[in-house]
């Protein structure tokens, strides 16, 4: 398998709607298993396929968890998630605010509020539908994931845009 290229902003191709997968093939299987050693090979918890420049509507989540110094969760253990024309069908009247970043939108990072649970209907990676209750970071992801499909980034949902802050490695700084 490979690792694929993500594109970043500002890129047409991630302001696109993604179409339907239709064909449940090898190629796909193939496509799938790049994107799970692309998100694998970084430092998130989620990828869309329009971030690896393919508008097909397919998302991965996964989590193997962080913990601080102190033994507290930061991000739970979340097993590998590969949903295909996922739908959110139920959002919970309750929100909650997090900071969110994306690899399509390097070292940037800022507060977006979300509703605190979901329900998503998809395909599994062999075509079975399948159906998730969410809440939580699992919640937080997949919408964020879902919203890459329509060609929405998290940057569009911070309400206060000078809460947006950069974060720069000392490489980039030095130049």
């Amino acid at each position: 398998m490979s690792i694929l290229k993500i594109i970043t902003i500002p890129d047409k191709k991630l302001r696109e709607t993604s179409s339907e997968v239709t064909v449940f093939d090898k190629k796909l299987l193939d496509f799938i298993d790049d994107m799970i050693d692309t998100l694998r090979s970084k430092p998130g918890l989620g990828l869309a396929a329009p971030q690896v420049g393919a508008n097909i509507r397919i998302i991965l989540i996964e989590s193997r968890g962080v913990k601080d110094e102190d033994g507290n969760v930061i991000y739970e253990n979340i097993p590998l998630k590969v949903l295909i024309n996922p739908e959110i069908t139920k959002f919970s009247r309750d929100k909650i605010e997090m900071e969110e970043g994306c690899f399509s939108v390097p070292n940037v990072f800022g507060p977006v509020t979300r509703p605190k649970k979901i329900k998503v209907t998809a395909q599994d990676r062999h075509g079975k539908k399948i159906s998730i209750n969410a809440s939580g970071l699992l919640s937080r992801v997949i919408q964020h994931e879902v919203d890459h499909l329509n060609g929405v980034l998290f940057i569009d949902l911070v309400e206060d845009k000078t809460k947006l802050r950069e974060i720069r490695t000392e490489e980039e700084i030095q130049g």
